[in-house]
């Protein structure tokens, strides 16, 4: 059996993906761009080719991270369950099927949430972050130690 890692880590999950919206400058965290401030941010100097260079990156940073969402918490390739009707269906379709979900809470959350300031970012980041990434790995570091919990574990 293939577990979904984003079940034991849930903590770990949520941080990895806000963080990964947050790397891949999408609103609300671009704040290299500001677009409410000025006219595209440093986009302002590129037009044509340079321009769409720009934003096939962007796009390109955003599948990326989804497809590593995918693959570390999500079961890569793998169905959800191993039951006869999902194991017929090639891992291919599987895994890019995750991987538009994944993507479409990337479009999401820059369509739901407004823009971080700064010292807001740095707030996430530095007193909630990190305090639970290493709380929670060491949550699971002590539960691995006294008890094997699940098989991923033993």
């Amino acid at each position: 059996m293939h577990e979904w890692f984003f079940l034991p880590l849930f903590p770990l999950f949520l941080v990895y993906l806000i963080s990964g919206v947050a790397e891949t400058n999408r609103s609300p965290f671009d704040v290299a761009e500001g677009e409410s401030e000025i006219v595209a941010g440093f986009h302002v100097d590129y037009s044509g080719m340079g321009f769409a260079v720009f934003f096939l990156a962007e796009y390109a940073n955003m599948i990326l991270i989804s497809a590593l969402t995918v693959i570390m918490f999500l079961g890569g390739w793998h169905a959800p369950l191993e039951i006869a009707p999902l194991t017929w269906i090639p891992g291919i379709f599987w895994f890019f099927g995750k991987l538009a979900a994944v993507a479409f809470l990337f479009l999401w959350f820059r369509a739901t949430f407004p823009r971080y300031r700064y010292d807001q970012i740095m707030r996430l980041g530095w007193k909630v972050f990190i305090p639970v990434t290493l709380v929670w790995i060491t949550v699971i570091g002590v539960a691995k130690f006294f008890t094997p919990i699940g098989h991923w574990f033993g």
